[in-house]
This record gives structure tokens, sequence and C-alpha cells, in this order.
């Protein structure tokens, strides 16, 4: 195995396949993985040059080279950059999936919390009437209670 070659590939990345900046990111085998945010930026070998953007940026950049091959009757090296495009294409897709996934997660979550303070505040709310009420009535007895003890002559 050749050192040298091993050294840029980023091995102290997790789920790391090289060409795409890591194409394992999606496989999902670890269900407590983050998915990449849109802004990841991958750094792509491609069928001529080394390119570095995000997945957008790199999605639109093979697209245009392979319309430019398209129009130079180059149809092999077109073809290349489009399957380079079809693949960021994918992630995109990928990312989008993930991001929706993870927004209908926390919108049941907050749901749920949301219900769980109005369970909670609706007991609450029963038990403060009652509550209150025996408070009410332990004072004015207690006020009874005071007016009995003290002698009559001190109230005339």
């Amino acid at each position: 195995m050749n050192m040298k070659r091993m050294r840029g590939r980023g091995g102290h990345r997790q789920g790391g396949g090289g060409g795409g900046g890591g194409g394992g990111q999606f496989r999902q085998s670890n269900p407590n993985h983050q998915p990449m945010n849109r802004n990841h930026v991958f750094d792509s070998n491609g069928p001529d040059m080394r390119l570095r953007g995000t997945a957008q940026q790199l999605f639109e950049k093979y697209l245009q080279l392979g319309r430019d091959a398209t129009g130079s009757g180059d149809r092999v090296m077109a073809e290349s950059y489009f399957q380079h495009a079809e693949h960021y294409f994918r992630i995109l897709n990928a990312m989008a999936q993930a991001a929706q996934q993870s927004q209908a997660q926390q919108q049941a979550r907050r749901q749920q919390n949301q219900e769980a303070g109005e369970q909670a505040e609706g007991a609450e709310g029963e038990a403060q009437p009652a509550g209150g009420a025996e408070v009410v009535t332990q004072q004015t007895n207690y006020q009874q209670d005071a007016s009995e003890d003290q002698p009559q002559a001190a109230v005339q």
C-alpha cells in the first residue's frame, strides 16, 4: 500500500470515501450520526481536474463543464462531467431529505412537549381552585376563631 497516497485522504474522518469528500455520510449505519449541512465543502477529483466547493457549487460546475464539452463535441468527457454532476445532485437530494426528516422530528417533539405542558397546566389548574378554596376557608375559620378568643368587652 502506498503511504503517500493515503496521507491526503483524510483518514481522521469517519465514513470517508475519498473522491467525493467522504461519500459514506448518508448511509446512516450509525443512527446517531449527524448528516452534513448544505455548507459542507467537498474536495472532488474530477475526470481531468480537482475541484473544491459545496455540493451545489460542484453540481453547477460539473453541469456547466458537461455543457461545454458537449458544445465542443467531446461526448465522452461530457458524459463523465454529467455523471459527476448527477453524483452531487444525489448528495443535494439526500441532504434535503435528511433536513426534512429532521424538521419533522423536531416538530413532532415540539408538539409532544406542548401537549404535555398543556396537560400539566390543566392538572394544575384543576388543583388550584380546590387548594385556593381550602386556604380561604382556613383563613376565614382562623379569623372567626380569633374573634371568638377576644373578650366581648374589647370588641365593643
